[in-house]
């Protein structure tokens, strides 16, 4: 079944990928611009349904659920959920439709996700676009071990943690709703998308194994050397406040570091792009535009 939207109508499609197939929402007009589009942490594709609706048809847009996440399947027992999982299976869907060159739009780490594919292969990425996030996560030097020692010890409890059940739907959509300040409608869609149905109920679909600390974090350096490698385009889009993880000072530092960067400020939570697209699609459209002629 398809997601209808004003702009772009979506539809659930699998793509292959060596990771299995990667689901996805996919919308448009094939050979028209193309854009993958990167959910936040817990998030899934369906974070993009509100935005599709006022995005040109005339792209090609593929939102993925990213691997653990949504619709796609969870790694083998024992493997761990890197960096490298999530580019390469990016690079696996660009390839599936033979995209030599593409764009990404991502939100939270999807951005930071997006921002490091962007200076990793950038013979590959024509344009990003960076909501509510930009490079990776950085760690200050001297907390290194103890980030090391606390993620291993997370990593070994975790057979023991159980998976939350919930009798109905209304239990996660509350808690979504309280968790990143959403209307009741937008964690519906992240809700039902992103559990797992049971006899008796329904768990989340997401793989436990993404809860788990980061064992070892960029420093801060790192990050933004990697910023300053992006070749392409890039427009950032924060919302205001910013969030405490990514505050203000930072922000402003990392955004000084694309070498072809713009930045927007926009009244909002984390979870903009749902919550109000309107104003987002249009800094999005205007910025893509010239690619779509070029």
């Amino acid at each position: 079944m398809g997601v209808s939207a004003a702009g772009l109508s979506l539809q659930e499609v699998a793509i292959p990928a060596a990771v299995g197939p990667i689901a996805a929402l996919r919308g448009g007009t094939p050979g028209g611009l193309p854009v993958i589009a990167l959910h936040g942490w817990l998030d899934n594709a369906a974070s993009f349904v509100p935005l599709a609706a006022h995005l040109p048809a005339e792209w090609d847009f593929i939102a993925i659920d990213l691997p653990g996440h949504g619709r796609s399947p969870h790694l083998g027992a024992g493997a761990e959920y890197t960096l490298g999982t999530a580019l390469n299976a990016i690079l696996d869907v660009a390839d599936a439709q033979g995209w030599t060159r593409f764009h990404l739009l991502g939100h939270s780490m999807g951005a930071g996700i997006a921002s490091l594919l962007a200076a990793a292969c950038p013979q590959r990425v024509r344009a990003l676009v960076a909501i509510e996030a930009l490079g990776a996560l950085g760690e200050a030097v001297e907390n290194t071990a103890e980030r090391l020692r606390d993620g291993l010890a997370a990593t070994r409890e975790l057979p023991n943690r159980r998976l939350r059940h919930f009798a109905d739907l209304a239990a996660p959509v509350r808690a979504r709703m309280q968790a990143n300040a959403l209307s009741q409608a937008n964690a519906r869609l992240l809700v039902e998308r992103g559990v797992r149905a049971l006899d008796d109920g329904y768990v989340w679909s997401t793989d436990q194994r993404l809860t788990l600390p980061t064992l070892v974090r960029q420093t801060q350096d790192q990050a933004e050397a990697l910023l300053a490698a992006i070749e392409c385009p890039a427009q950032v889009i924060f919302a205001e406040p910013a969030q405490p993880y990514f505050p203000h000072q930072m922000r402003q530092r990392r955004v000084a570091r694309l070498r072809d960067g713009r930045l927007a400020l926009l009244p909002g939570m984390h979870h903009l792009h749902m919550e109000d697209p309107q104003p987002v699609a249009r800094i999005v459209r205007e910025f893509l535009a010239p690619f779509a002629v070029a």
